[in-house]
């Protein structure tokens, strides 16, 4: 038996040491990120970003850029945070004022989302994939040793991030907010715990074997004993005549004289405590409320944001859900980056962040915040993540076996077998052929038109194309080829289930027909508008049949659409949008007009977002004149 050397107090889970007692390390990867959309930005800066640089489908997110840079703009990342984070390590370690984690509780309990469907309000849960699964269902297949090394780990890497004046607030639950705390108290340090929040929020939940739950708590520790602390007040009904305290060397004491007299004070405010009771949870009714079972109210994290950052500070949330602080901090001026590995968490986000724009005040001191949401990305690791899957799970060693190795894991997946002799063919399934796209780059119309030769000349009619992203503007075009040519062709989604081994276990990695959709464009002079005619998902019946029955017409399925007029094969910007929200269910079908400045011929990228949070991108060309 291995000995361990124990000379403090800690923490100690199975797996949590190597083969020679040594606490195993953090693998810390560097993946480049890739810019998928730009939101709010001005063509202009467009224009001046793409001159002379060859364009790509997506940009990289300029490693050079600074929080500080006056370009500087706001982050939604999807993706796992634990890779999140350590690919911002290069960049941002040190750099992070606050961070501020809501993550799983371990209750287990299934929690669910709900979606509105079409113009009427009608409701239903959105069932979480597996992939979701990680960040929004708390059940820890793996044993509860699995939760706490999944917390260790990106405790860790938050530290690193965190400037030496950052703090970090964790909110728990008494499930598991004292195995936390001895994990902060082994990564932060004892002397850096800083305080034990009560929120007590109100709600009782009834119980006949316990006390009633009624609050939560939530962890403040700083990095160093030097950090930000600007203390908060709350106005008091009536005047109370008390001691005068201030704030020296970050402690509260008794106020004194230049005699050394204690001063007294009729005072009408009164400094918050570590009990915060006049906060409470985000009711059905408020304007803040998105349905979302985890939502904190804004009130809770402006407390935060404000004690423990200033203004054009970097906030920071791993776990950002349904975008809270993120539309907080930038209400309080503050920089952010957010990060989620739900898709659909992301796409709530990113409406609750462009309705900034239109929202009322609801974080009350008008001179605090802005009302107009600055622009922002959304970025993920994209291939990077899929490429570092892909080398990590197969064990050729040479290229050639690991991609071959991939290409049966995938068709097994498939329920289809390899079979050889062809160079874009891989595989058979029934009657059809299968072609199945790389991992770190999207299938390509010609790749396509390749595979249909080689059907053609097998003497079949049936081709299958599996793939991860996807050439734009190609469904129309190819769809047209293959029917010129007698074939059936199907096109399928490759998950990102796919990577997760928990998914695959289970045999729940599913494969979805490509969405696709349909539009006109309207053109007067210069002026264009462009109206959506059709969205379709071919095999609905892979859609729950409660959503099914509530579908009236094809819009329905849609949650948000937004037009980028001036495509110019770069990332997506978005120029003009329209989108449900919980008061306006009503969706524009034709955008409002753009007009360009001069005579030519443009490329317009169309984006959809489904209710399932998921994304369908068309483009197309038009001349002007």
């Amino acid at each position: 038996m291995v000995k361990i050397d124990i000379n403090k107090i800690e923490l100690v889970w199975p797996a949590k040491f190597d083969d020679k007692g040594k606490i195993k390390n953090i693998d810390r990867l560097y993946l480049p990120f890739q810019i998928i959309e730009r939101i709010d930005e001005a063509q202009s800066i467009r224009e001046a970003k793409i001159d002379g640089v060859q364009k790509t489908l997506f940009d990289y997110w300029n490693i050079n850029e600074n929080v500080m840079d006056k370009e500087w703009k706001n982050k939604l990342i999807w993706g796992d945070n634990k890779i999140v984070m350590s690919s911002l390590l290069e960049k941002f370690a040190g750099k992070i004022n606050l961070i501020y984690i809501d993550p799983p509780f371990t209750t287990g309990a299934d929690i669910k989302l709900k979606i509105k469907l079409g113009t009427n309000n009608e409701e239903t849960d959105k069932e979480h994939s597996i992939l979701e699964e990680k960040a929004y269902r708390d059940t820890w297949g793996s044993g509860f040793d699995f939760y706490l090394r999944y917390m260790y780990e990106r405790l860790v890497l938050m530290r690193e991030l965190l400037a030496e004046n950052g703090s970090i607030y964790i909110h728990l639950d008494w499930h598991v907010g004292h195995y936390i705390k001895l994990i902060m108290d082994e990564i932060f340090g004892y002397d850096n715990f800083r305080n034990e929040i009560v929120w007590r929020y109100g709600k009782m939940a009834s119980s006949t074997r316990k006390f009633l739950s009624n609050h939560d708590i939530v962890l403040f520790y700083s990095k160093t004993d030097k950090f930000i602390f600007n203390p908060q007040f709350l106005k008091l009904d009536k005047p109370i005549r008390r001691l005068a305290r201030e704030v020296k060397d970050g402690r509260l004491v008794n106020k004194k004289d230049k005699n050394g007299k204690l001063v007294y004070i009729n005072k009408d405010i009164k400094i918050i405590d570590d009990v915060w009771d006049d906060i409470p949870i985000v009711m059905h009714a408020s304007p803040q409320f998105l349905d979302f079972s985890t939502q904190k109210p804004e009130n809770l994290l402006k407390r935060i944001i404000l004690t423990s950052s200033n203004p054009e500070d970097l906030v920071a949330d791993f776990f950002c859900g349904s975008g809270t602080t993120l539309a907080v901090a930038e209400k309080l001026n503050r920089k952010w980056i957010g990060c989620d590995l739900s898709r659909y968490s992301i796409h709530l986000t990113r409406k609750r962040l462009q309705e900034i724009k239109n929202s009322k005040d609801l974080i009350k001191e008008k001179s605090t915040y802005n009302n107009k949401v600055k622009p922002f990305e959304i970025i993920n690791l994209g291939k990077y993540e899929r490429q570092l899957w892909q080398d990590n799970s197969f064990s050729g060693k040479d290229k050639q076996t690991i991609l071959y190795e991939y290409l049966a894991f995938i068709l097994k997946l498939y329920g289809a077998k390899p079979i050889m002799g062809f160079t874009y063919i891989h595989g058979k399934k029934g009657k059809a052929l299968i072609h199945i796209g790389s991992v770190n780059s999207p299938v390509t119309i010609e790749e396509i038109l390749s595979s249909i030769k080689e059907t053609i000349q097998a003497g079949t009619n049936e081709l299958h194309i599996l793939g991860w992203e996807w050439e734009m503007g190609l469904h129309d075009l190819i769809e047209k080829e293959a029917t010129k040519e007698g074939i059936k062709l199907v096109l399928k989604l490759i998950s990102n289930e796919v990577i997760e081994e928990e998914a695959v276990r289970k045999g729940d990695v599913r494969f979805f027909d490509l969405a696709y959709l349909k539009t006109n464009t309207h053109i007067n002079g210069k002026t264009v508008s462009i109206e959506l005619t059709d969205f379709v998902i071919p095999n609905i019946d892979l859609i729950p049949k409660d959503v099914r029955e509530k579908i009236t017409k094809w819009s329905d399925y849609i949650d948000y659409w937004a037009v980028d007029f001036n495509f110019k094969e770069d990332t997506f910007v978005n120029q003009w949008t329209s989108y449900r929200t919980k008061k306006n269910r009503v969706l524009k079908l034709i955008s409002e007009s753009y007009t360009y400045n001069e005579n030519g011929t443009y490329k317009i990228l169309v984006k959809v977002i489904d209710i399932f949070g998921n994304d369908t991108s068309q483009v197309f060309e038009i001349e002007v004149k």
